[in-house]
């Protein structure tokens, strides 16, 4: 089996997307014609990680199919946390192993946080820019750049962590083989945990309704952001009376059809409509 160098943590059970969740897992979703889980690996392979794997727990046949091979996809029945999914890569994992979330989009500087990993000699480092006051959890360091506890404030911060991370092999070392988080499970048994600063990069979270109708629209206008406030899926169509809409794969409304805050989806009982989650609720 070929080592892998990269791996994108997409086992999540998209909560937050609410009734999407229930016709496709979070990281099939497509922009631009392409799952959002595979904006992350080719971000990854542009930089030189170019054997990418994922994990998938829910509907995980759909993930399969739509990434058709591009990564390497492994199957995850049990639910294994922040840390416990790289159990997937350990085994055949490079030094480090740059790790992503299938959730987001963005143009990490890749080559730039392996070299510093690797001149700082860190067991396991964590990509971080200054926190804006957002609605992220800041992220503090102590004097020799080593990420402290949750909560604790120190001498460098607050920042907010960008989701990248590489993990050398003894950090990889450490997973119990079972469900496991970073923060309880790994940090408190590394010296090297380091925070790796960098100025703010483009970045786009993809993990609500209406952060995906956001996406299609500034990475989709052409596409799944054709019909401005909404998202239609590739194939899908709808008219202009929509209002805030998703509509899933194969779902085709009249064009005069009106609708407002809708999911609309073909299921196995026949074209479905779910209320969307309204901004700011929860889903």
């Amino acid at each position: 089996m070929r080592p892998l160098n990269a791996f994108i943590l997409a086992a999540g059970l998209g909560t937050r997307m609410g009734p999407l969740s229930q016709v496709l897992p979070k990281p099939a979703w497509p922009l631009g014609g392409r799952p959002l889980v595979l904006w992350g690996a080719e971000a990854l392979q542009r930089e030189g990680f170019t054997r990418v794997g994922c994990n998938v727990h829910h509907l995980s046949g759909l993930l399969e199919a739509a990434v058709g091979g591009a990564i390497e996809v492994f199957r995850e029945p049990e639910l294994l946390g922040s840390a416990g999914g790289l159990t997937h890569a350990r085994d055949r994992a490079t030094d480090p192993l740059a790790v992503w979330n299938g959730d987001a989009i963005a143009e990490v500087p890749w080559r730039m946080f392996h070299a510093e990993h690797l001149r700082l000699g860190a067991q396991l480092s964590w990509l971080l820019v200054p926190h804006d006051g957002g609605p992220w959890n800041p992220v503090w360091l102590d004097g020799e750049g080593r990420l402290l506890p949750p909560g604790t404030p120190g001498p460098q911060g607050p920042f907010h962590f960008t989701g990248a991370s590489l993990w050398g092999r003894e950090a990889l070392s450490l997973l119990p083989g079972g469900p496991a988080d970073t923060k309880a499970h790994i940090l408190p048994r590394l010296t090297r945990h380091l925070g790796i600063v960098v100025e703010p990069f483009p970045w786009l979270e993809v993990g609500t309704p209406d952060q995906l109708i956001a996406a299609a629209a500034l990475l989709a206008p052409q596409a799944e952001g054709r019909l401005p406030g909404c998202y239609l899926h590739p194939g899908s169509e709808g008219g202009p009376g929509l209002k805030r809409c998703i509509l899933g794969p194969g779902v085709h409304l009249a064009p005069g059809f009106e609708d407002r805050d809708a999911f609309w989806a073909l299921t196995v009982e026949g074209l479905q409509r779910a209320e969307l989650p309204l901004p700011g609720q929860p889903a």
